[in-house]
């Protein structure tokens, strides 16, 4: 498959005969990184797995909704994201969990999936990350884990880089009470 440059695959998208073509390229470029942000959010592999194909189905059929304002990559990420947001959403109102109950639910999810092998110390960290607000375990998880920038979570999330900075401080703070209460 040939290097994967940006500006050179927008422009292989934009045009019909090499569109196919291109979008292998996103593909294979950005499945495992989309898959794992994707993971961080529902926790279960095999909803990860459904997700990210709803992802690339739906970048597929909007390709035309385009317009090249920010990078390819978060146009991707605002797709995946937007996604585990429906997906959770739908979740919940299934199984009747109230808002503030979405860890439980999660974290009941985390323990059910055979490839979760962690010990007590990474449920404490899921635990805590899961007791977040949405959006500062949106935030948290983009910044700390996957080590975004505060513009790149800017462009995906549509929110002022100083909301982010604000909502991951009050997200670090409430981790680190969780964490440490029993110590």
């Amino acid at each position: 498959m040939p290097q994967y440059i940006e500006d050179d695959v927008v422009k292989r998208l934009r045009d019909p005969k090499t569109r196919r073509d291109a979008f292998s390229q996103v593909v294979a470029a950005y499945s495992e990184k989309l898959y794992w942000q994707i993971r961080k959010m529902v926790l279960g592999h095999e909803d990860a797995n459904d997700i990210l194909q709803n992802t690339f189905l739906k970048a597929w059929t909007n390709l035309d909704n385009f317009r090249g304002e920010a990078k390819l990559s978060t146009w991707m990420y605002k797709i995946a994201v937007n996604e585990c947001i429906t997906y959770l959403n739908k979740q919940r109102a299934q199984n009747n969990v109230p808002l503030d109950d979405t860890d439980v639910y999660l974290l009941q999810t985390l323990k059910a999936d055979e490839y979760f092998d962690g010990d007590e110390l990474d449920e404490k960290l899921q635990n805590a990350i899961l007791s977040l607000p949405e959006k500062q375990r949106l935030v948290f998880i983009m910044k700390y884990k996957d080590d975004l920038k505060y513009e790149e979570i800017s462009e995906i999330l549509g929110t002022s880089v100083g909301a982010l900075k604000a909502s991951y401080h009050h997200a670090v703070k409430k981790i680190e009470a969780i964490l440490t209460d029993d110590i």
